[in-house]
Parts: structure tokens; sequence; C-alpha cells
């Protein structure tokens, strides 16, 4: 049988972005890497409900030298230890690369169905970003935007104040309706 799954944005979902200009940012230094409020508690409140949660996030600075592999596995190695997910895919590649993985493309999105058996139709994707939004529609699948003061033009499914609103809203909904395109 197919999984029903959340597919979570990492950066401004479930870790604090690193602002500079009023725009977010990926964290680049160990010391300001930090989880959210509440996002430890909305990963269980999402894995009681019998989710299979998968991180998808693009991290371009890989590509443009600024972040190592290295780094990137560590903070994802402390994301798994404090909010344990079940997969983290990542798109290290820049625009320019114009690779399938990175979002708007729903590369990580679909190669996360492919591997682990899971059914988009009874799936959502929590994120914070237009690049989020048009991921989710190339997948079929409806967003749950995190609210934040950079993405007032989205449009997406549902728009909530944080994660552990993100989850009680899945957990209340149930498997989504299908997303018209």
């Amino acid at each position: 049988m197919l999984k029903r799954a959340v597919f979570l944005d990492r950066d401004g979902v479930l870790v604090q972005p690193v602002m500079r200009d009023g725009l977010p940012y990926a964290p680049l230094r160990r010391e300001d890497f930090a989880l959210l409020p509440g996002a430890p508690e909305a990963v269980a409140t999402l894995r009681s409900a019998g989710y299979f949660l998968v991180v998808v996030t693009n991290q371009p600075e890989v590509r443009r030298g600024r972040l190592s592999t290295e780094l990137l596995e560590q903070f994802h190695q402390r994301l798994r230890q404090s909010a344990p997910v079940d997969d983290i895919l990542s798109c290290c590649h820049d625009d320019r690369d114009a690779c399938a993985c990175r979002k708007p493309k729903p590369g990580l999105i679909l190669d996360a169905a492919r591997r682990h058996q899971i059914d988009l139709t009874r799936s959502y994707l929590v994120g914070d970003s237009d690049r989020d939004l048009g991921a989710a529609r190339a997948a079929g699948l409806p967003l749950i935007l995190i609210d934040a003061p950079y993405n007032q033009g989205i449009q997406p499914d549902h728009r909530v104040a944080g994660l552990p609103e993100a989850a009680a809203l899945i957990v209340r909904l149930g498997a989504p309706p299908p997303v018209l395109s």
C-alpha cells in the first residue's frame, strides 16, 4: 500500500532562516543552524498521525561554494536527531544548472514518491516560498504555506503561522482533495 506523506521544506519551515535585507537565507554556519520553535513536536504529531515525512530542500550554496557538503550533512544529522524525519533530499544545484530537482521543479518530490512508495494524492507540502508553491503544483500536492513577511503575494491552499499549526491542520483534514492544475 502506498504511504501518505508530508513533504517539508527545510529553511523557514523546520529551520530558522538567516534573514538579510528582509529575505530568508539558509544558515551557512554551525552557530546559525537552529530549529524553529515547535518543529520537533510538529514532526512528532505528523509521525503519530501516520504520515511519512520527507524534507525537500534547495541548497544552492553548495554549488556556489559557500557551503560544504560535509557541513550540509552535519546540519541534516542535527535535524534528524532533533526532529526525526524519514528522509532528507537536497538539491545542491543553482538555477543555471537547469536540473529537474531544484524547486519549483518537482524532481525531489517525485524521486521521494518513487523511492518510498508515496501516494501523492494523499500527501501535502509545507513550505514558505513561491518555489515551494511551484513544486507543489507540479507534483499535484496542496501547499500549506508558513506565513512570513516575505511571502505575502503567494496564493497557497492554506496559510498558517508555523509548522505546529500546519501539523494540526493536516491531522484535522486527513487526505487532501485533488489539486486542480
